[in-house]
């Protein structure tokens, strides 16, 4: 994006915080960049970016926030601003790539190519800690499937501070990310990572809650996602003609693994259309988010038990 004397010349006409964030929403704005990898706009995008290259907290109190943008940078400072800014139009890499810095349910994770990008809704779902729906009684053992980076396994411990939670996953180049989120957050001791094509390594295992943001991207949207999300794992994200290859699986296996009083939430975002042909009788409840987000439903054990005995008769 930047030749050396453009970047000599810009670390000599920007002085501050604010000159920066301006410089780099210009340039995105004539990129044409896609956002949806923890912002979804060009001013957020530019100010994470600073921020985290200058080793700043992204939730800056208005006040601090205002005297730091009015701050002078150190050259060093400007170009390694500079030189991200060029990697995230150059390259189209979302920013937590270039930064291997993620936020979900207000903590940091480390993420790297070999992991999705937290995004799910479920967030508001683990801070609600999935009231209604668990009642008074919090979970004991919970299974985080499908898990990437083990950013929601992770959410749910400290969510439910008495609960064992295994992080599952058929990559075992995600579940080394995951095993460096747990150990980061000093949780090895409650979430065990496991490498696992959906529930069949977890004969005998049993659990009170089933959280599953599967691959679940059908084939249309496949090939019409942004540059920006072809960085991340295909694996974690197609799934077939409708995107809902996963999910029978996952539908099928739940009974045996969920305890007696035991729900599922599936997460299969624009393949919601998809569930209602697939399992027109199926009841699910589909949840309302209030800070945005859809695509995530809830069953029971019983009612996939007395489903599938319907079905099968």
């Amino acid at each position: 994006m930047t030749t050396t004397l453009d970047t000599e010349q810009l670390v000599e006409d920007l002085h501050t915080m604010l000159d920066m964030v301006r410089w780099s929403v210009s340039c995105f704005n004539q990129a044409g960049l896609f956002y949806g990898h923890g912002s979804d706009n060009p001013w957020d995008e530019a100010v994470s970016l600073v921020l985290q290259v200058l080793y700043l907290p992204q939730d800056l109190p208005a006040q601090t926030g205002d005297q730091l943008f009015h701050s002078r940078l150190t050259k060093v400072e400007k170009l390694n601003i500079v030189e991200l800014v060029g990697r995230r139009v150059e390259e189209r890499m979302p920013l937590p790539y270039l930064t291997n810095q993620a936020w979900f349910c207000g903590l940091p994770f480390y993420v790297d190519e070999r992991v999705l990008i937290p995004r799910s809704p479920f967030a508001e779902l683990i801070k609600d800690e999935f009231e209604p729906w668990i009642g008074d009684e919090s979970p004991q053992k919970i299974l985080d499937l499908c898990t990437g980076g083990g950013c929601i396994a992770i959410a749910l411990a400290y969510a439910f501070e008495n609960a064992q939670v295994d992080a599952v996953d058929i990559s075992t180049d995600a579940l080394e990310v995951a095993d460096l989120n747990i150990a980061e957050h000093g949780l090895s001791h409650r979430v065990l990572p496991i490498q696992s094509d959906l529930m069949n390594a977890l004969q005998g295992q049993q659990y009170d809650l089933i959280i599953s943001n599967p691959p679940y991207v059908d084939e249309e949207d496949m090939g019409d996602l942004p540059e920006e999300f072809h960085h991340e794992p295909e694996l974690a994200l197609a799934a077939g003609h409708d995107g809902l290859d996963l999910v029978d699986n996952i539908l099928r296996q739940a009974p045996s693994h969920l305890t007696d009083n035991g729900w599922l939430f599936v997460e299969v975002g624009n393949s919601e259309v998809h569930m209602h042909t697939r399992y027109p009788d199926l009841p699910i409840q589909w949840i309302k988010f209030e800070n945005g987000g859809h695509g995530v439903f809830a069953i029971s054990k019983n009612e996939l038990v007395e489903y599938y005995k319907a079905v099968e008769h």
